[in-house]
């Protein structure tokens, strides 16, 4: 087993008509043995800007830490937010930089560029960049993530129709992984604002 299915991770980003979504499931476990229902593996890293982290528990949380540390000194320096384009080569540069021992996660990256279009991209856990304009998934569930994205996605979603694609791709693709579920959760970033909704999954 990869360290990085240790914990077990379903990461989702998927790009709608000027507005994106990030989802995830809550389960925290050491293999197959669940200890948390409520883990976090996405964060807000500013209004229109979210990363969602799948891999190694510990990584995930020192990741999430860095780089609010490493923003903070960006808008202190340059006094404005940091862009998801610029987010994203910081992102690659941090994991590079420990290439030889590195992070064990996997980070998606979902936000609106300046012209309030979706932005989405992942990366490796050694910072080789992909960018896309459709869907990106990451963790332990991906190949049942890959077939229900495929599937379910359309160009020019609206914000609801948005939310039922995502939320059903990630509830289906984890009633099919052992180390992955217990719910979700799915963050839909539109430049009004961010909506929240949480989804109910299978407890087992």
């Amino acid at each position: 087993m990869s360290i990085l299915e240790y914990n077990g991770a379903a990461i989702i980003a998927m790009s709608g008509a000027n507005c994106v979504a990030i989802a995830s499931d809550n389960r925290l476990g050491i293999q197959f043995q669940t200890v948390a229902m409520d883990f976090k593996k996405i964060f807000r890293m500013n209004d229109k800007l979210y990363v969602g982290l799948a891999g190694l528990a510990t990584d995930v949380q020192t990741l999430d830490q860095l780089l609010r540390f490493r923003m903070g000194l960006y808008e202190l320096r340059e006094e404005r937010e940091m862009s998801p384009q610029v987010f994203t080569n910081m992102l690659s540069n941090l994991l590079y930089e420990k290439r030889f021992g590195p992070y064990f996660a996997e980070p998606i990256i979902a936000g609106l560029d300046e012209n309030e279009k979706p932005y989405l991209a992942t990366m490796d856990l050694i910072g080789a960049i992909s960018k896309t304009k459709d869907f990106v998934v990451a963790g332990t569930a991906e190949g049942n993530m890959y077939g229900m994205c495929e599937t379910l996605w359309k160009p020019d979603m609206d914000e609801e129709e948005l939310f039922e694609t995502i939320a059903q791709a990630l509830l289906a693709s984890v009633d099919r992984d052992a180390l992955s579920g217990w719910g979700g959760v799915v963050h839909i970033i539109t430049k009004k604002g961010v909506i929240t909704r949480e989804l109910k999954g299978r407890q087992d």
